[in-house]
């Protein structure tokens, strides 16, 4: 008896022993887990957040006084005046240059801006105050710590122009500011005018394509397998070729929509249109088999309650059993479009890597998307693209963090429990 009692005793310690390994172990795998994404999140997060400023410099500039003078005014000129007259000592043209170098080429524009806008008081104002955009190397320098900012050699800043710019730092007339124009602009070879709305507006127009496609021939497809074909040999090869496409490599769909949309059908390369057509094509067997598990989840008293009130075998699909198996099908959906919109290999093979610097406005025309975006800022030479590249992450993720909340509160609101 009593040895029976020690064996007890005994395998209830070794048991009591392997349970308390394996909570560590489970603890220590969360706990590294956590502590990669934190490392891979605010590593993103400290490049990242210095994307979406941008370094400004005052000018005071002296305006035209008549409508024919601001129709025929040079705004490069007045930008150069306005330095100039910021630094009267400054005289050989050598010198004037590198002055002139400490603001960007779009400060010109912005200027051609305010004219307009301030031509239309009455009276004009002799001269205006306005912030406009820097140079790169200006922007890299305020970025930069005070520690590294003038020893750094890629900063290509000589010590004139770093003395100029302290001064203007001295009388608070150089300024890190929001950079509203990373969201209203266009791709472009100078960090500073460089902007995401392009890859964001062609991300757009490839998703509604992509979401036109995929989902109702993704749902219907569902919906005929699981609810109007007959099982046979037929259905279990082409659900075998359902759950095998789901596993393809993303490219191949790339390779597919290369040779089919623009070699057979002669579509607009890196157009939105095809992406879209191409990413619906690898997110259809998501939405297929993400339905159908939505579909088998409703009960078949359902069915049979509606067949018994006369109810045609459409009315009991499309009256009763899709709209209950609707929050499934839209979660799936959604995760299925949160996938299609961080793909890059496909849309690299139909020529969506292209540089656009335009903002797209139609769906055909040439387009790139933010991961694409991503990539080509990232392996730029220039190395102020690092803190765009970083921002257009924090862009991208925050969307998708945004499309997969939607998802779980979907499913949270509207599932039922059977």
């Amino acid at each position: 008896m009593s040895t029976s009692l020690e064996f007890q005793k005994n395998l209830r310690a070794r048991r009591g022993a392997q349970e308390t390994r394996f909570r560590w172990y489970g603890r220590m795998g969360l706990i590294l887990a956590a502590s990669a994404l934190g490392f891979l999140l605010i590593t993103i997060v400290s490049r990242g957040y210095l994307g979406f400023t941008q370094a400004e410099i005052q000018l005071t500039v002296s305006l035209p006084q008549s409508a024919e003078q601001a129709s025929s005014v040079n705004p490069r000129k007045l930008v150069q005046d306005a330095i100039k007259a910021r630094f009267t000592e400054v005289a050989e043209p050598a010198q004037q240059r590198k002055l002139y170098a400490l603001v960007s080429p779009l400060a010109e524009l912005q200027l051609k801006k305010a004219i307009e806008n301030e031509s239309t008081r009455i009276p004009p104002p002799k001269e205006v105050t306005l912030w406009v955009t820097a140079s790169d190397a200006v922007d890299r320098y305020l970025k930069e710590s005070n520690n590294t900012r003038d020893t750094d050699p890629s900063i290509k800043l000589s010590d004139e122009q770093r003395q100029w710019l302290r001064t203007l730092m001295d009388s608070g007339e150089v300024k890190l500011a929001f950079a509203s124009g990373f969201f209203t602009r266009g791709d472009s070879r100078s960090p500073e005018r460089a902007g995401f709305l392009g890859a964001m507006m062609g991300s757009l127009f490839t998703l509604l394509t992509c979401m036109a496609i995929a989902f109702p021939l993704g749902v219907l497809s569902a919906v005929y397998l699981e609810e109007f074909a007959r099982k046979g040999r037929m259905t279990d090869i082409i659900e075998v070729n359902i759950n095998n496409l789901a596993a393809v490599p993303s490219i191949v769909f790339g390779l597919l929509g290369l040779s089919v949309y623009l070699g057979v059908f002669g579509l607009p390369r890196s157009a939105s249109l095809v992406g879209g057509m191409t990413l619906a094509l690898m997110i259809l067997p998501t939405i297929i088999i993400t339905t159908r598990a939505s579909l088998k989840s409703i009960p078949d008293s359902i069915r049979d309650a509606a067949r018994a009130l006369g109810a045609s075998p459409m009315q009991v699909v499309f009256h009763h059993v899709v709209p209950l198996a609707m929050p499934g099908i839209m979660t799936g959906t959604i995760l299925g479009m949160a996938r299609a919109i961080g793909e890059t290999a496909p849309l690299l093979m139909i020529g969506m890597v292209a540089f656009v610097a335009d903002v797209p406005t139609h769906f055909s025309d040439a387009a790139t998307v933010m991961p694409v975006q991503i990539y080509l800022w990232a392996s730029s030479p220039e190395v102020s693209f690092v803190q765009k590249t970083s921002a257009g992450i924090l862009v991208l993720l925050a969307l998708l963090l945004s499309m997969n909340a939607l998802a779980i509160v979907i499913r949270k609101k509207f599932e039922h429990r059977w």
